[in-house]
């Protein structure tokens, strides 16, 4: 379980910023645990302004839903320089499906903790093929603070880090749910992709 850090006495102290991250593969719980530490930030009376991706539409086009059906209101924007402009005093930003901005987002999460807001993101640390996925991989190597979840192979029941995709497309990004995606352990995601992979006497005919 995560804890928040202890920022000391914010009427005598000067505020401190910083970045978490929390990564996993598709079901994993990021979002449930993003709204969870957002809650606790409004419990305590804390000025919190949440984000998504505008073409993050799956379950509520404006508010943040993980896949229990938990659910935080927040502003889609396009572009994460938008950002900036709108979590102007914040003490406290959440961002939600992190891998889906393009790599501005690393600075705009660094200059928002560089002027003392605590910046939480969640997102894929990995794509449908088990690569790092857009500017996850400079989060996590700037953040203080990161957490990685996992959820259930659908296969074998072990641990799951991989989001193994069933739809027959090879968009890096394609929106979608049980329908289009499992969580996999990484012998039982391999297994998969290696049942797609064309066979070598059809890939000596493509070449040909």
């Amino acid at each position: 379980m995560f804890i928040e850090p202890r920022v000391g006495n914010r009427h005598n102290a000067p505020r401190r910023g910083w970045i978490e991250v929390v990564c996993g593969s598709m079901f994993s719980g990021k979002t449930e645990e993003l709204i969870r530490r957002l809650t606790r930030a409004r419990i305590a009376r804390q000025q919190v302004e949440i984000f998504k991706p505008a073409v993050d539409t799956r379950y509520d086009v404006d508010d943040v839903v993980s896949h229990n059906a938990a659910r935080i209101r927040s502003t889609p924007v396009a572009i994460a320089s938008e950002i900036l402009l709108l979590a102007a005093g914040s003490d406290v930003v959440g961002i939600d499906e992190g891998q889906f901005f393009d790599d501005s987002l690393v600075d705009v999460c660094q200059q928002l903790a560089n002027n003392g807001t605590r910046v939480i993101v969640a997102g894929l640390d990995m794509d449908y093929l088990g690569r790092p996925f857009g500017p996850m991989p400079a989060l996590l190597a700037t953040a203080e603070y990161v957490t990685k979840v996992h959820a259930v192979c659908v296969c074998c029941g072990e641990i799951a880090s991989y989001s193994y995709r069933n739809a027959a497309s090879e968009n890096q990004v394609l929106l979608g749910e049980t329908d289009s995606y499992e969580a996999r352990c990484r012998p039982c995601f391999l297994e998969g992709m290696q049942a797609k992979a064309p066979a070598p006497e059809a890939r000596s005919a493509a070449a040909h």
